[in-house]
């Protein structure tokens, strides 16, 4: 019997036209508005990029491909969009006279004199097409900067476009052939803020030296997947390795993605901040114009409110106009946040063994209760709404240093805390030697929710009023621990006694002074304050639960 053959598929060249414009507008829907043709070296919309990809060669081919064989239309449209399409972004750092849209529009970028901006501007184009690649981008004349609405587009979009370029060029305009390595920390390129997200978005990445030669003669095809460059990079911008491979843009870890920016400068003294919203996968508005602590302030207020997460809020220097919790700098990073060494599990098993023959087990479970409940910080409107133990301040004497006269120190007794001294350029706090400061003055201990020990449920990108409640802890840290009773009553009053072991240790406090409304200002300090209970059996000292209204 003789077997037919099955029926080659056609479509019509109309429907076959349609769906790859269909896959062409999906694909570069996430792609900057103009590139480069480094073949003709014209600048294009998206509009011309369409065009010229529909009187090309490859696509008659696809055309022809898509007709013919309609079972594997779709992947063989993607395929080639993605091929044409790819496209390469220079990161590098501007200097002398760069050109602007206005002076590349509808002109052959080779044909231009080549001098300052340009002539970088021509020999990266130059090396993207030798690479391969048709279409290439730079920010110095890619955006139209006068339209305000592209302007705040490309800003929040930019990582983006850094994350899907197929190849991102580094070009170290003061790193000449003959620099050994180490030269990449020295370089100004790695000051500037705006290079942080575009090496840390490309999946690859390729270095230049001055006279676009290869940096360090490294012929590796990434230079991500270069362990000397990797390296070499790590060291210069304090950034762990692995983050700069493959780093994922989001609130997690917002301290540490803080001080890899604290040593950064910018031209423009709000892209401070605007150069971070790609790394934290925020979009927000762009106001050129409205400072630098309002930006970053903006920024910041965004962070705590869509992550809960508080550790923005550890850092010492001077307070911002935006919101007395949040730094006036981002400098206030720099140093790395305060790190207070924990207990062992085996000090943790040992201190609740010796407080379970105390009077501390109910007060615990109380208190375990009342923070289980506590809600996540809100920030909006400048306002930060902060859950706190709160311990009062009873009394504040100055100490007089005229070795010192721009800083303060302060001896501070509070109800439940061993005394500390506190070092402030802050004139507002209030000496009271003979009588029991104002009652607005506090010393708190921002509420951390990690201390109950729950396993957190939350993803990175959801919003904390979008989160499960997180379930119960895991049996294995109170399997050595029995109170000689198999319920979930002894169990909880084990987690509890294990808070209260965590609260007895020393912790990052925050001094508070209130304002007439009743809000409170943060006082800032030239150090970390570092306060601790007294006693850790006096549970009482730590009941004293607020839900404070930060300006």
């Amino acid at each position: 019997m003789q077997m037919r053959k099955p029926r080659q598929q056609f479509v019509s060249p109309s429907d076959a036209e349609v769906a790859i414009r269909t896959v062409i507008q999906t694909h570069m829907e996430s792609f900057p508005p103009r590139l480069f043709d480094t073949t003709t070296g014209l600048l294009h919309d998206r509009d011309a990029q369409i065009s010229a990809f529909k009187t090309s060669t490859q696509y008659k081919e696809l055309l022809s491909l898509a007709i013919k064989h309609a079972d594997r239309r779709s992947e063989r449209i993607e395929e080639a969009i993605v091929v044409y399409f790819r496209y390469a972004m220079l990161s590098h750092r501007w200097e002398g006279k760069e050109p602007l849209l206005h002076d590349i529009q509808d002109k052959v970028v080779y044909e231009l004199e080549p001098v300052d901006g340009v002539h970088k501007l021509q020999s990266f184009c130059k090396v993207a097409r030798d690479a391969g690649y048709r279409w290439a981008w730079s920010d110095t004349c890619c955006i139209d900067k006068s339209n305000n609405v592209e302007l705040q587009e490309s800003v929040n979009t930019m990582f983006v476009w850094y994350r899907h370029s197929a190849l991102t060029i580094v070009y170290l305009s003061d790193v000449s052939r003959f620099s050994k390595s180490r030269t990449l920390a020295e370089s100004a390129w790695n000051e500037r803020g705006w290079t942080v997200q575009e090496f840390l978005a490309p999946n690859v990445v390729i270095f230049y030296q001055k006279d676009w030669s290869l940096y360090l003669d490294d012929r590796t095809p990434n230079h991500k997947d270069s362990v000397a460059i990797m390296q070499e990079l790590a060291y210069a911008t304090g950034i762990n390795l692995q983050a700069i491979v493959n780093f994922q843009p989001g609130m997690k870890g917002a301290r540490e993605k803080l001080q890899w920016a604290s040593r950064r400068v910018a031209t423009r003294q709000e892209d401070i901040a605007y150069s971070l919203f790609g790394i934290f996968g925020v979009n927000l508005p762009v106001n050129y114009g409205e400072k630098k602590q309002n930006a970053f302030g903006r920024l910041l207020q965004e962070i705590i409110a869509r992550s809960g997460d508080i550790t923005a809020l550890d850092w010492v220097g001077k307070s911002s106009e935006f919101n007395s919790c949040l730094p006036a700098d981002i400098t206030s990073y720099e140093i790395a946040s305060c790190t207070i060494p924990s207990p062992s599990e085996d000090e943790i098993q040992t201190a609740v063994s010796s407080l379970l023959n105390t009077t501390a087990v109910e007060p615990a479970s109380n208190l375990y209760t009342v923070l289980c409940d506590m809600k996540t910080p809100r920030f909006a409107q400048r306002r930060l709404s902060l859950s706190c133990i709160v311990f009062p301040v009873t009394a504040v004497t100055r100490r007089y240093d005229e070795d010192h006269a721009t800083y303060f120190a302060y001896d501070v007794k509070t109800e439940g805390l061993k005394d500390l001294v506190i070092i402030t350029e802050d004139k507002s706090v209030r000496s009271s030697r003979r009588r029991p400061a104002r009652q607005g003055s506090l010393l708190v201990r921002p509420w951390d929710r990690s201390l109950l020990e729950l396993p957190d449920l939350a993803d990175d990108t959801q919003s904390v009023d979008d989160r499960t409640p997180p379930g119960s802890p895991s049996r294995d840290s109170l399997a050595g621990l029995s109170t000689g009773h198999e319920s979930d009553d002894s169990e909880a009053d084990l987690r509890a006694l294990r808070l209260i072991v965590h609260l007895g240790q020393p912790f990052a406090a925050f001094l508070l002074a209130q304002q007439w409304g009743g809000e409170y200002k943060r006082i800032a300090s030239d150090h970390d304050i570092i306060a601790q209970v007294r006693d850790m059996t006096s549970v009482r000292h730590m009941m004293d639960i607020r839900t404070l209204e930060i300006l």
